[in-house]
């Protein structure tokens, strides 16, 4: 009997102990820890944060559904892994151990790096969390009373660039039902070296496709952009040209701005030597393992990939939701087949579906795999695509409630539109 830890009930975490338990059945303790009670459909904050959406709308109590699977869950904070001695310590001091661990924290949001870059202790909203999301409605209404001009966008580092553009046009959408567009200038800041450029080098025309629908909402844009400050009503911007240096200056007023700041590795496992790479993130093998500490495994967001491509100012490579899927099976089957005693080849294909909406239409992208070169680089725009993204929150949180996270007919789907979760030499046996 092994003792199985899951840091973290997000994406990663929830579907992680679901389709581990699937694969072990019940003869296998796993335990689940997070740091809220409830599983937040994190794709479904910005509309939470233009009020489209209520809390309860895209939560759903953790405990209670994890606990029909036989799977534990523990509300609290993880203070510090122990790899060595196979524990991992609370914030309460309590001390877990594990047999094996499953880290799916998601990322710590470094507000820090850019002065006043924030909404705790800064001027700029953030839709990365539900909680954040709820901020940024509240701060929302009262910016409604007195419309001004709106920043939106993603700082030097961040790898996550799909919701600014979502965020960016759902706001578009919701002011001119407003009737109040016409009082709200918009401009579009981010790290990537063009439009489109996602963290992924592009995903088929995705530079032509968003740089039109930019235009038609009249929303300007900076590219290569560095955000070197953020002050009250005020964003303090360096454009660099192909070699880095800067080209231009910005001051950007603002009445409204949602800005994504970059990632790194969660405190609780930082600077732990062989665990995580300098900036914080899980180090993994092609089959999610830790190289040094093999009983280790990790999903999401925490893992480390390096960027796709060098870029005049940083960007990360993005982990989308197929991604992060693809890799806890790839986790389940490995984990399966080392209780079993045999040697885990699983690898996760790392396929990237993406769905975002833009309020009235939205892009959809598919890049198998994520990383270049692909088999399959494909984008599209249409009203079918903010509709396929409303069904598919309804979908994915269903999912989260029943435990069963990859139906039958999910299979045959994607299996017809050539997306899987596992490279064909790490399927079941």
């Amino acid at each position: 009997m092994a003792k199985i830890l899951v840091l973290g009930a997000g994406l990663g975490g929830m579907a992680a102990a679901y389709e581990i338990r699937a694969a072990l059945g019940k003869d296998h303790p796993i335990t689940v820890v997070g740091e809220s009670p409830q599983f937040n459909f994190t794709p479904s904050n910005p509309w939470l944060a233009i009020g489209w959406r209520k809390p309860a709308d895209i939560r759903i109590e953790a405990a209670p559904a994890l606990a029909r699977h036989a799977i534990d869950f523990i509300h609290a904070t993880a203070e510090k892994v122990l790899p060595t001695d196979n524990q991992v310590r609370l914030v309460d001091g309590r001390i877990l151990d594990y047999d094996f661990l499953v880290i799916t924290t998601g990322p710590r949001l470094a507000f820090d790096e850019v002065p006043g870059l924030g909404p705790t202790t800064g001027f700029t909203q953030s839709v990365c969390t539900g909680a954040h999301a709820e901020s940024a409605w509240q701060a929302y209404l009262e910016f409604l009373k007195n419309p001004g001009p709106i920043v939106v966008g993603a700082v030097q580092g961040a790898s996550c660039y799909g919701p600014a553009y979502e965020f960016a046009m759902i706001l578009d959408a919701d002011l001119r039902k407003r009737k109040l567009r016409d009082r709200v200038p918009m401009t579009y800041v981010t790290a990537e070296p063009y439009i489109g450029h996602m963290g992924l080098g592009g995903v088929g025309d995705s530079k032509g496709l968003l740089e039109s629908e930019l235009r038609q909402r009249h929303i300007k844009w900076i590219t290569n952009a560095r955000v070197t400050a953020v002050e009250a009503g005020k964003v303090k911007v360096d454009e660099v040209d192909g070699k880095g240096t800067v080209s231009q200056s910005h001051e950007l007023p603002f009445s409204y701005s949602m800005l994504l700041p970059a990632f790194t590795g969660v405190d609780a496992v930082r600077g732990i030597e062989g665990l995580t790479n300098p900036r914080g993130f899980i180090l993994i093998d092609e089959h999610q393992r830790n190289p040094t500490f093999r009983n280790i495994f990790s999903a999401g967001v925490c893992v480390a990939i390096p960027p796709v491509e060098a870029t005049p100012v940083p960007t990360g490579a993005p982990k989308t939701g197929f991604m992060i899927e693809s890799m806890v099976t790839a986790i389940a089957h490995n984990l399966r087949d080392e209780l079993a005693g045999r040697e885990g080849k699983a690898r996760a294909t790392w396929n990237a579906v993406c769905l975002a909406d833009m309020g009235d239409t939205g892009a959809a992208f598919v890049a198998l795999p994520q990383i270049p070169p692909r088999n399959v680089t494909w984008a599209r725009v249409g009203k079918w695509v903010h509709l396929a993204k409303i069904a598919f929150e309804k979908y994915y949180l269903r999912k989260m409630r029943t435990g069963n996270t990859d139906p039958i007919y999910e299979k045959y789907v994607m299996k017809a539109l050539g997306i899987e979760r596992l490279k064909s030499e790490g399927k079941p046996h």
